[in-house]
């Protein structure tokens, strides 16, 4: 199974399905099909959507599944603090 994070990005962005369907060229449908795991994007695609966001492929993609967004918001801070006593 490929797990996404499709809708992160697109919320986060504000774009409605519509909007991300029409910036990469699908039917808005595909969007939500993605969105919920039940399609898999080609490789072509993959890489419109990254491009969109201004991601690498594999932060929107990936085999074994994301943290969720509280363990992320957690270990970015964690870094910045890291960053930041250097």
């Amino acid at each position: 199974m490929v797990h996404n994070q499709i809708t992160l990005f697109r919320v986060e962005r504000g774009l409605s399905r519509k909007d991300l369907a029409a910036a990469v060229g699908v039917n808005p449908q595909t969007i939500g099909f993605l969105e919920r795991g039940t399609y898999n994007p080609s490789v072509e695609l993959a890489l419109k959507l990254a491009a969109v966001f201004g991601v690498p492929v594999d932060t929107l993609f990936s085999l074994n599944g994301f943290p969720s967004l509280a363990t992320q918001i957690a270990s970015n801070a964690n870094r910045q603090k890291e960053f930041e006593d250097d």
